[in-house]
């Protein structure tokens, strides 16, 4: 009998045990499903995340080449509005060139001409911030002029202008064109 208790009691624990691994495997069968799961759930995030990095990826390089086409565009007609506008004088020119082969008035031609040139000059100044400077009698100023010839003049205590060449043009203020001149010094006493 004492065998048959040890043999029951042996029993006991062996059902048990089977007990407890058929609950630890189902466990971590439900814990691989879990993980399955997650991993599934992670995949088809991560094939999201690709799809939309690619996605914004094409846009941005789409993007780049839209700015590229309209800076490309802009540079090739930055000019027009200044075209446009020299247009009107450029015609008044063709009309004034027309006259002087049929007319002899050579002074209403060249009051023509000349009417041309202070509208090309008024319409840079007004719409596009062009000013030219001519410094004829005034002090040397290397920033803004260029000397081409210098000339020892009695009476003056400072370098100064005395003939212009070519006169300067300011953009904005910005010197684009030096004045070109003939600058007097003061002559050296012996």
């Amino acid at each position: 009998m004492a065998e048959e208790e040890i043999k029951k009691d042996e029993e006991i624990p062996a059902s048990e045990e089977n007990e407890n691994k058929e609950e630890a495997q189902e466990e971590k069968e439900s814990e691989n499903d879990t993980l399955r799961a997650r991993v599934k759930e992670l995949e088809e995030m991560i094939a999201e995340l690709k799809d939309k990095a690619l996605r914004e990826a094409a846009e941005t390089e789409n993007y780049k080449k839209r700015l590229r086409q309209d800076k490309e565009t802009a540079v090739k007609y930055a000019n027009e509005a200044l075209i446009r506008d020299l247009l009107d004088p450029l015609d008044n020119f063709s009309r004034a060139i027309e006259a002087s082969e049929t007319s002899k008035d050579f002074d209403t031609i060249r009051t023509g001409v000349v009417m041309v040139e202070d509208q090309i000059h008024s319409l840079l100044k007004n719409n596009w911030g062009l000013e030219s400077f001519s410094p004829e009698g005034e002090d040397f100023d290397p920033s803004d002029m260029e000397a081409l010839q210098m000339q020892e003049v009695e009476g003056l205590d400072k370098e100064k202008v005395i003939q212009v060449y070519l006169k300067g043009y300011k953009l904005h203020g910005k010197v684009i064109r030096a004045a070109k001149v003939v600058v007097g010094k003061p002559k050296k006493s012996d």
